[in-house]
C-alpha cells in the first residue's frame, strides 16, 4: 500500500463505521420521536451540509443546465433512497434491534448484483456466485437468530418485513442513480436527491403525523437530537464525503470493497452502546455475510483486472502493427482522415 494512500483506506474504514453506526444512532430515534419529522429532520439539515459543500467547491452553477431529464431522475431516486428507505429504516428499527438490522445491508450487493446482471447483463464469475451464497446465508441467518424457516411468510415479524423493504429501496436507488450518474456528477446528484427527500418526508409528516410531530420534538431526549445530528453531518455528508475520495483515488471496486465492514461496525456499536446481546447466530452470520460481501468484491476486482489486461494487449498488439508496417498504417491513417 503507498504511503500516500494511508489516509485515504482510513477515510474509509471511518465512512463504514459512520453507516454502520448510523443503526444505533437510528434506534435512538426511532424509540424517541416520529418518524416522519425525524426524517425530515436529518435529510433536511443534510441538505444544508452538501448544498454548503457544493458551493465552496463551485458547483452550484451546475444546477442551471439540468434539464427535466435529469431532474425526474434525481426525484425518483430521491424518492427510494430517501424518502422510501428512510420510512422503512426508522419504523424497522422501532421493533428491531440495531445490531441484527445492520446485517440487512449485506443483502444490499447481493440484490443489486442479480439486479444489474439481468437488467444490464453485467458479468457474474464464479468467486461473485459464491459470495452472494454465503452473504445471502449470513444475513439471514443473523436476522432470523438462527432459524431460517422463521423468515418464511407467515412466520416472520414485521420488522423483518421493513428491512426487506429497506433493501428493496436502497437497491432500487442504486440502480436509479447508475442512470442519473451518467449526466450527473455524484456530489449533485446526492445534494439533489438529499433536498428533494427532505421536501417529501416534510410534506408527508406534516400530512400524516401533524404539526404536534414537529412540536413534539422539542421535549425529545438530548441522546436522540444527538442521533439526529449524527445521522445527517456524519452518517449522510461526511460519509459521503469520504466514500467519493475514496472512489476518486482508488476506484469504485476498491472503495466498494469496504462496505463489507458496515454491518460489523453495526453490530459492534449497537452492542457497545445500546448493550444488545452479541448472540452466536448474529456472530456467525454476520461473519457469513462479510464474508461474502467480499468474496463478491474480490469477484468483481478480477473481472476488472481481465479487463484491463485485453484492453493493454489490444494496445499492445496496435503497436506491434505500427512498428512492423509503418507504412501501411501511415496510409490507412491518410484514407481514414486520422
Amino acid at each position: 500500500m503507498k504511503s500516500s494512500n494511508y489516509s485515504v483506506h482510513l477515510s474509509l474504514i471511518g465512512m463504514a463505521a459512520l453507516w454502520g453506526a448510523s443503526w444505533p444512532w437510528g434506534r435512538v430515534i426511532a424509540q424517541a420521536m416520529p418518524p416522519l419529522a425525524a426524517a425530515s429532520l436529518r435529510f433536511l439539515i443534510a441538505s444544508v451540509a452538501l448544498l454548503l459543500w457544493m458551493g465552496w467547491s463551485g458547483r452550484l452553477k451546475s444546477l442551471r443546465t439540468l434539464g427535466s431529464r435529469e431532474w425526474l431522475g434525481l426525484l425518483n431516486a430521491s424518492a427510494f433512497g430517501i424518502f422510501g428507505y428512510s420510512i422503512f429504516f426508522l419504523l424497522a428499527l422501532k421493533l428491531v434491534p440495531a445490531g441484527k438490522a445492520s446485517m440487512v445491508v449485506a443483502l444490499n450487493p447481493v440484490l443489486i448484483l442479480i439486479l444489474a446482471s439481468l437488467l444490464f447483463h453485467e458479468p457474474v464469475n464464479k468467486k461473485m456466485s459464491l459470495g452472494v451464497i454465503l452473504a445471502v446465508s449470513g444475513a439471514l441467518y443473523a436476522l432470523s437468530a438462527g432459524s431460517i424457516s422463521s423468515l418464511l411468510p407467515g412466520q416472520s415479524g414485521m420488522g423483518e418485513w421493513l428491512l426487506l423493504g429497506c433493501a428493496l429501496c436502497w437497491v432500487s436507488y442504486t440502480l436509479i442513480g447508475r442512470t442519473v450518474l451518467t449526466t450527473v456528477d455524484a456530489l449533485t446528484a446526492a445534494s439533489m436527491s438529499t433536498l428533494i427527500g427532505a421536501v417529501l418526508l416534510s410534506i408527508s409528516s406534516l400530512g400524516i403525523e401533524g404539526i404536534s410531530a414537529w412540536s413534539s420534538l422539542i421535549h425529545a431526549p438530548s441522546q436522540a437530537w444527538y442521533s439526529v445530528f449524527a445521522l445527517a453531518l456524519g452518517s449522510t455528508a461526511l460519509a459521503f464525503a469520504w466514500y467519493m475520495h475514496g472512489v476518486k483515488s482508488l476506484g469504485a471496486t476498491s472503495a466498494g470493497a469496504y462496505l463489507a465492514l458496515v454491518p460489523l461496525f453495526g453490530v459492534l456499536l449497537s452492542s457497545l452502546w445500546l448493550k444488545e446481546a452479541l448472540n452466536p447466530s448474529l456472530i456467525g452470520g454476520g461473519l457469513l455475510a462479510i464474508s461474502g460481501m467480499a468474496l463478491m468484491s474480490w469477484g468483481r476486482q478480477t473481472l476488472h483486472s481481465k479487463d484491463d489486461t485485453v484492453a493493454k494487449n489490444s494496445e499492445l498488439q496496435l503497436d506491434q502493427c505500427k512498428q512492423a508496417k509503418p507504412h501501411r498504417y501511415k496510409t490507412a491513417r491518410l484514407k481514414t482522415g486520422r
